[in-house]
């Protein structure tokens, strides 16, 4: 489901461009061999002093073409710390991401994913993050909850079928939210939905923590960045709180193993990125397996590959 966090960022559309750059410095060249990966069809030789990532070229705060991204900074430490080289292959993080990148080994590393996503093997999370309100702070609101009176007063910008749509349905508040596509038109900056809150378009956003508190912190005007309070236990798909972990295809559990390693004994440098570009965290809670949880309750949790 964080597919379509990133996506909330998470965002997303077919194209392809590919980068390389060492651990500490970078450039470009858009080029991408389009038979690579397909079925019946020579794939990419692994090299083992290379260390390539799957990203997208245009999606802040995650990575962008010029390694401005957090995930960017992330994917450079562990390669520094591997000692590899790091290399990209960009596609538009949209449908089909994963199966045109990593599962077509054109590139072996997603920094960024849910915790558990079945189609890939993921490492243990090394942060979580959630939903929160933003708003502009001369607007006097104090939303604190789903039960804020000041959340009646606007229009709620929110990206449409997200978890905070569930919540919004229950205290019946869609009717006066405006709803984001989510799937971006790639026409239009991954901050569109924060300009939009600045431009006075809408009054409150709901959104992923990482875009949130990202764009927030460079917004024009001041900003109220406020964490939305869990829904799950009223409603599996209200859930607003993630686990997020580094992943690889299934089969490569060596190449995990290696990259735990790192994850574990980096993680306070990790941490230390995601507060410098603003990106809202909580402690992980651990086994929390929303697959699991669903089955349990016999509810579909949808697929957004």
């Amino acid at each position: 489901m964080l597919k379509t966090l990133k996506k909330v960022s998470f965002v997303l559309m077919l194209a392809s461009v590919s980068q390389f750059a060492m651990a500490g410095g970078a450039t470009n060249t858009l080029e991408v061999d389009t038979e690579v990966g397909r079925g019946g069809l020579p794939v990419r030789e692994d090299n083992p002093n290379e260390f390539k990532v799957c990203a997208d070229y245009d999606n802040l705060p995650y990575s962008n073409g010029k390694q401005e991204g957090f995930e960017n900074k992330i994917a450079e430490l562990i390669a520094k710390d591997l000692g590899k080289t790091l290399t990209y292959q960009f596609w538009y993080d949209r449908m089909g991401f994963i199966r045109n990148t990593l599962n077509a080994r054109r590139c072996d590393v997603i920094i960024g994913t849910v915790a558990g996503n079945d189609m890939m093997l993921t490492s243990k999370p090394y942060y979580r993050s959630g939903y929160v309100f933003v708003y502009r702070k001369d607007s006097g609101y104090d939303i604190k909850d789903w039960d804020s009176p000041d959340l009646r007063k606007g229009i709620i910008g929110v990206v449409g079928q997200t978890p905070p749509s569930r919540p919004l349905n229950d205290k019946g508040l869609l009717g006066n939210s405006r709803p984001y596509r989510i799937q971006r038109d790639l026409n239009l900056p991954p901050s569109f939905v924060i300009d939009d809150l600045v431009k006075g378009e809408i009054d409150v956003a709901i959104l992923w923590g990482p875009i949130a508190g990202y764009y927030a912190k460079k917004a024009s005007i001041p900003l109220v960045v406020v964490p939305a309070p869990e829904y799950e236990q009223e409603n599996i798909h209200g859930k607003e709180y993630w686990n997020i972990s580094l992943a690889v295809r299934k089969r490569d559990k060596e190449r995990m193993a290696v990259l735990q390693e790192v994850l574990d004994r980096r993680h306070d440098d990790i941490i230390k990125i995601l507060d410098e570009y603003g990106i809202p965290h909580v402690p992980v809670v651990e086994g929390d397996d929303i697959e699991k949880k669903s089955k349990e309750k016999g509810d579909v949790i949808p697929k957004f590959e």
